[in-house]
């Protein structure tokens, strides 16, 4: 029987690696070439912030009850200092380059593409940087990606999370993390976004206290994203970025007073296809953070700020150590002081919960703060309990912060923080404004108001927003809520939390509105995804991969149990497959039989399909999701 299932499973595997090298192919004949133009060095005035144009709202009739499906078969405060300025200089930037040669470095091979400036970025100097750190942490990287693999056996298996007898004495220790930088002191308001060239000026200049340049969720890994996204950064710290758009000819250059920056690599799970160190490719969480350091730690740390950095996607104390590990290197390699790069540990896996103590003590000379990553929270509490039944969700729109296993994480990240002296930072508010319509975007303010006024109420000391047009109503609530810099004076001593209200399912019920939403959201993202845009409006909000990473989970939880609706059908292959046949006509409708047959919807679509009828969980959409687009 093991033999019969192992061939299956091998089977099953090579029928989807040929399937998706039949969709890259067919993909890379109609895609755009990932090497960026060359732009013309024209000298910029500032312009109002713009994010991208949200997509056309699908007009939703409610939806129609589906025929029943045939059962089928399943086998302490600071004093806030002047924020760091650059004013840009005054002469014009020097005209583009012409495409780069970049240097042999030995052992290192870059398969991707080179457009205009990559050798700005991949030199002799950083790729000798990366290979360093790659050849002496990479072997610990996979090995704490193969004890995910055995955690999630056991979890199969009927196991639970727990707290970790064996660091009981850390959680009961009296210690704490070291100083918070002066300029890092207030974070009332932190926006996120992606770091194409356009982005990051809006963001530096929206008024938030602290930017996250993101290379991870909202960011398509392109190639080309990624090493311009890179350019772009080094051009903030060189006082050189500036932009032109070329469709509109606006320009845009940064004011004189900006948010602090702070950079998300990839997760410990993605790689860089494109760049091989001794026959492997390289870790994408590396690739990102050695090149943002080594080009750009000497300017910064002129500039009277420092290398930030937010950590994502880290599952214990393990992977956290491996990342204080990799700083402590990268320190003494170029010479600065211990303790100057710092970081903020995302907390959006349930397994991370249960070890938030044991991670600032990990990193207690790196680390500023933990965040509540809500929606990547939720899709590893379906990923990682998944097939127990027990832990069965209902609609997503239920699951809400104030309630349950998520209202007993935030309360816990809070009171845990606040022991150890680190910052508590609350969730997003991924509601964008709605342009021409002043009832639904006051509907979206009022939504953000809320979220921020239960954060603020409960201790954090700061919050995210995905749009600049969200800053504002943010920040008063929590200059309103918190009128010093900080809560870390809030101990929460009220709150005890336990195993068991780490796992609190939300109540509510499954319906077919929830399913088609999954499905809908889930693929449009996905399409957008594979034409390399990582942050996506839409239905008037700004979604990330976190948001396909639910949507996807939920409809495998609810096909693999079986789940019932609150009208009494079974969500089966045969359901999901009419929904979705029914959701993807309306989208088609929606924004065009031109625009749609021209995108990449038929990759999504498939992907997605295979992903949530799959007997087992893949651990994350944006692996096989990578293949398509490298």
């Amino acid at each position: 029987m093991a033999k019969h299932k192992k061939a299956k499973a091998k089977k099953t595997k090579a029928k989807k690696t040929k399937k998706i090298r039949a969709r890259k192919a067919k993909a890379g004949k109609r895609t755009k070439k990932s090497v960026q133009k060359p732009r013309a060095a024209t000298k910029p005035s500032a312009a109002k912030p713009t994010f991208p144009k949200p997509l056309p709202r699908t007009s939703l009739a409610p939806p129609k009850p589906m025929p029943a499906p045939m059962p089928a078969p399943r086998p302490a405060p600071h004093t806030t200092p002047p924020r760091p300025t650059f004013a840009p200089p005054s002469a014009a930037p020097k005209p583009a380059a012409k495409a780069s040669v970049l240097p042999s470095v030995p052992g290192v091979q870059i398969k991707g593409a080179i457009g205009p400036r990559y050798d700005d970025i991949l030199t002799r100097g950083a790729l000798e940087f990366v290979a360093e750190l790659h050849r002496k942490f990479d072997a610990t990287r996979r090995q704490l990606l193969n004890r995910r693999s055995d955690m999630q056996h056991r979890f199969d298996a009927g196991a639970l999370p727990d707290f970790l007898p064996e660091t009981q004495d850390i959680r009961d220790g009296d210690w704490k993390i070291a100083p918070i930088p002066k300029d890092l002191a207030e974070r009332r308001v932190e926006l996120t976004g992606p770091v194409d060239r356009k982005m990051v000026i809006n963001a530096l200049n929206s008024g938030a206290d602290v930017y996250m340049a993101d290379f991870e969720d909202a960011c398509s890994p392109s190639w080309a994203n990624i090493v311009e996204g890179q350019i772009n950064l080094k051009d903030r710290w060189a006082g050189q970025l500036e932009h032109v758009d070329p469709e509109t000819g606006k320009s845009y250059a940064l004011d004189h007073k900006l948010a602090v920056l702070v950079v998300r690599p990839r997760g410990w799970h993605l790689t860089e296809e494109h760049v091989v160190i001794d026959g492997r490719p390289v870790s994408g969480a590396l690739f990102d953070f050695a090149l943002y350091l080594f080009h750009n730690w000497a300017r910064i740390k002129a500039a009277g700020t420092g290398p930030y950095y937010y950590l994502a996607k880290l599952e214990n104390h393990l992977e956290a150590r491996l990342w204080n590990d990799v700083f402590v290197h990268a320190q003494e390699k170029l010479g600065l002081a211990k303790g100057t790069i710092k970081a903020t540990v995302l907390i959006e896996t349930l397994p991370s919960a249960f070890e938030m103590d044991e991670i600032l003590h990990e990193m207690r000379d790196h680390v500023t703060g933990l965040n509540c990553g809500r929606w990547d929270y939720i899709f590893s509490f379906i990923k990682r309990l998944g097939k127990n039944k027990r832990f069965l969700t209902p609609d997503r729109a239920v699951m809400t912060m104030d309630k349950a296993f998520l209202r007993a994480y935030s309360l816990l990240l809070i009171k845990t923080c606040h022991r150890r002296g680190a910052y508590a930072m609350g969730g997003m508010a991924a509601q964008i404004p709605v342009k021409g319509d002043e009832k639904a975007n006051e509907a979206a303010f009022a939504k953000v108001r809320a979220d921020k006024e239960r954060e603020a109420g409960d201790g954090h000391d700061g919050t995210w927003v995905a749009h600049p047009g969200l800053v504002a109503v943010a920040e008063e609530v929590f200059r309103r809520k918190m009128p010093g810099g900080n809560q870390l004076a809030k101990l929460r001593a009220d709150v005890a939390v336990t195993r068991d209200q780490l796992l609190e399912m939300h109540p509510g019920a499954r319906t077919e509105d929830g399913l088609r939403l999954n499905i809908r959201v889930g693929i449009q993202y996905l399409e957008a995804w594979l034409e390399g845009r990582g942050a996506v409006p839409l239905y008037d909000l700004m979604e990330d991969a976190a948001t396909a990473e639910i949507s996807r989970a939920q409809v495998w939880q609810w096909l693999y149990h079986r789940a019932r609706l609150a009208d009494g059908r079974e969500v089966a292959p045969d359901l999901f497959q009419a929904i979705l046949a029914d959701e993807m006509a309306k989208v088609r409708q929606a924004i065009g039989p031109t625009t749609y047959d021209a995108g990449r919807f038929e990759d999504a679509i498939e992907l997605f399909t295979e992903m949530s009828l799959a007997l087992e969980f893949e651990e994350f959409l944006t692996v096989p999701a990578y293949r398509l687009i490298v």
